[in-house]
């Protein structure tokens, strides 16, 4: 890759694009800064202070450049919950955003499931060629990897990132067998900066084009 200039789309004063620039140059001489997947890395690791969260990340099938085509076709941009919707950049980009919970209120009474996967179950006609970001919620990631399986719903890229000790590694090991584009951690370990952080990366890379 051409050297970085490690220009961010958060950092919108001259203190905030020194302190990132200062940081990812740091991080980037430890987890390096040769590929795509490396920025996800990096971006990741300032998001959590955690250098072995590099050694967690998964890629499988080209995820950025799916992720760059998704952007570039303005696909939508599904997240579990709120706190993500709320830390992914919104300009640079046509993509809309929504969120999963919130969408399903009723058949999750009705069927005993949570409300994240119901969110993804009303909303499964709408997620072919989409970006999906999920970084608190294994039920979602699961339900997801369910409709992907039998062919209901197509997704361009999914970041799967749940955080949590029920079914957290379960469904990450489960998206990471499928025939999709996704970014993952493997074991317990995951959560909203994570997404956020991986999301936000590709947004930038997008912008920066």
């Amino acid at each position: 890759m051409k050297e970085q200039n490690y220009s961010d789309l958060g950092a919108v004063t001259p203190e905030a694009r020194d302190i990132y620039t200062k940081s990812r140059k740091f991080i980037a001489g430890i987890v390096g800064d040769e590929t795509l997947e490396d920025r996800i890395k990096q971006r990741c690791v300032i998001a959590t202070g955690d250098l072995s969260i590099a050694e967690t990340l998964r890629f499988k099938k080209d995820p950025v450049n799916a992720g760059l085509k998704a952007l570039e076709e303005g696909a939508g941009i599904y997240v579990d919950i709120k706190m993500v919707e709320a830390g992914v950049v919104k300009k640079s980009h046509k993509s809309p955003m929504t969120t999963f919970i919130g969408k399903g209120d009723e058949r999750a009474k009705s069927e005993g499931i949570t409300r994240t996967s119901a969110g993804v179950v009303e909303l499964k006609d709408q997620l072919t060629g989409s970006i999906v970001a999920i970084g608190n919620a294994p039920s979602a990631l699961m339900t997801l990897c369910e409709l992907i399986e039998t062919g209901e719903s197509d997704p361009a890229l999914v970041i799967g990132v749940p955080v949590g000790f029920v079914n957290a590694a379960e469904s990450k090991e489960r998206l990471r067998e499928l025939d999709v584009p996704s970014i993952s951690t493997e074991g317990t370990r995951g959560g909203t900066p994570i997404a956020v952080a991986a999301v936000n990366e590709i947004i930038n890379m997008y912008a920066s084009r």
